[in-house]
């Protein structure tokens, strides 16, 4: 026995997706109709008030209690009134149409070139100088702009600027991905940060290779930091032993000062009593520090106007 394919066809998922789609732009106008003529209870007044015909508002009416499958009008002549269907889909329509207009305020406040928002992310060790000091210039001819500031590790943040929750980011290294824009900005030294009363404190330069029999404090895996470490001491000749694993630079100096091994990191914003810092001679020890982006994405123009800010300070990013 041969079966004839169904000529109904069986809708796929993007199929589906078009589906409601469509439905939500032929849905949404409905219902703003709706709420005008149950305001006015008069078909050619609320036809008149919006702007529209009075046959495409009756259309509508007539179509949207067809879909729903009840009356949320009871007729007499030119007047409407609400049934009591009505009345309850009403309540929820209005609290849809205020939340609707709500988002859209919000949205169209957030671009507003003099006061909208920037979503900016950065690593814990901008926290504390570089970024204060960028928005304090930045907002100097930009003095209403609002920023949404988020402290995180390179690869969080990344994440969170593929999923639209930052609009831009500086972190290290400097990303390569398809999906992602990237610029250098500039370039940090790291010094190998020993304990004051350590035998290598009254030095003031040193190679990596002497500190290969020391025990290290590292930020945990997935830090760009603890990835340039392993890097480095891997090009000196070694894998460091590691004793502690943190999630903040300042913590791992703490661990230092403490006597609890030697760390590799960018320069504090205030000296840390208990440490002393040396020069790394070899192999060159720096991070590159960049400001990243999602491809293809709009700028509004407060965003447009901070990035063009950070791309004006290349070179001179970091406090000296």
């Amino acid at each position: 026995m041969v079966h004839q394919p169904s000529s109904q066809s069986r809708l796929s998922p993007s199929s589906d997706t078009e589906d409601m789609a469509e439905m939500s732009k032929v849905l949404a106008p409905r219902l703003a109709y709706f709420a005008g003529v149950a305001r006015t209870e008069h078909v050619t007044r609320a036809a008149q008030e919006m702007n529209v015909p009075q046959s495409t508002l009756s259309r509508s009416m007539a179509r949207l209690e067809q879909d729903l499958g009840v009356d949320l009008f009871a007729r007499h002549g030119r007047t409407v009134s609400l049934t009591p269907a009505g009345r309850t889909f009403l309540a929820s329509v209005e609290r849809a149409l205020a939340e609707v207009e709500r988002a859209a305020e919000e949205v169209r406040a957030d671009a507003d070139p003099t006061t909208g928002k920037v979503a900016f992310g950065f690593l814990h060790t901008m926290g504390a100088e570089t970024v204060p000091g960028l928005l304090h210039a930045f907002r100097a001819d930009h003095p209403r702009v609002r920023f949404s500031l988020v402290q995180n590790y390179g690869e969080a943040m990344l994440e969170r600027l593929r999923a639209g929750e930052l609009d831009l980011c500086l972190t290290s290294p400097v990303p390569d991905a398809p999906d992602l824009v990237a610029r250098r900005l500039d370039e940090q030294k790291l010094r190998l940060v020993v304990p004051a009363d350590h035998s290598l404190a009254g030095r003031r330069r040193i190679r990596l290779a002497e500190a290969a029999d020391e025990t290290f404090v590292t930020l945990e895996p997935g830090y760009g930091l603890r990835r340039i470490t392993d890097d480095l001491c891997k090009e000196a000749g070694f894998k460091p032993r590691i004793a502690f694993e943190g999630e903040e630079a300042e913590t791992l100096r703490g661990l230092v000062a403490a006597g609890l091994g030697v760390a590799l990191l960018p320069p504090p914003a205030v000296p840390r009593p208990g440490v002393v810092e040396l020069t790394v001679t070899a192999p060159r020890a720096a991070r590159e520090i960049g400001v990243a982006w999602l491809e293809g994405r709009p700028d509004t123009p407060p965003v447009a106007a901070f990035k063009k800010f950070l791309l004006s300070r290349r070179g001179s990013l970091l406090p000296t």
